[in-house]
């Protein structure tokens, strides 16, 4: 099933997602099938539940856009425990279509987390999978990536999702 993303402005999108307590069930499985549908038909390369509307701590990642199935990372109530070194490049994302920013993010981060079956895992991740790390951290944590640039460029872009949300153009 493909879940409609949720736009900012949405509440779900600026709220602390909420730890998963139960794995290896049919409906977490369920819903990590129908997360990586719904990132790969929104042409992303990370999505986290709260973009779909769940505030759970789950993140899905695919660097390769569903090329590639060994490049499937799961992530369920991670956390970034190492960082390091520094990158800059142009930033989107799929509750902001039609924006991108200059975002500075760690050129290296370790994550810790858990798999479907609950099993704790810990993944480095360089360059763009570093960011993609963050990234979907960061709204897990109720953070968007908007949240790293200036106040007036962020300031611009709500004034601009609020000119959208008035003339119907932002569902």
């Amino acid at each position: 099933m493909t879940y409609p993303i949720v736009l900012y402005g949405e509440p779900v999108l600026e709220k602390p997602a909420e730890s998963v307590e139960q794995f290896d069930t049919t409906e977490l499985n369920k819903l990590l099938d129908d997360m990586f549908e719904s990132m790969y038909a929104a042409r992303g390369v990370g999505l986290a539940a709260t973009q779909i509307g769940i505030s759970k701590r789950i993140a899905v990642i695919d660097l390769s856009v569903g090329e590639d199935p060994e490049q499937k990372i799961v992530l369920i109530n991670p956390e970034v425990i190492y960082r390091d070194g520094a990158q800059t490049g142009e930033e989107g994302c799929l509750s902001l279509p039609g924006f991108r920013e200059q975002v500075t993010r760690p050129q290296k981060v370790t994550v810790r987390a858990k798999n479907a079956k609950g099993d704790v895992f810990e993944r480095t991740g360089e360059d763009l999978l570093a960011r993609a790390f963050v990234h979907e951290i960061d709204h897990l944590n109720g953070r968007l990536y908007i949240s790293h640039v200036s106040a007036l460029k962020r300031d611009l872009i709500r004034r601009k999702v609020r000119k959208l949300v008035k003339a119907g153009e932002w569902s």
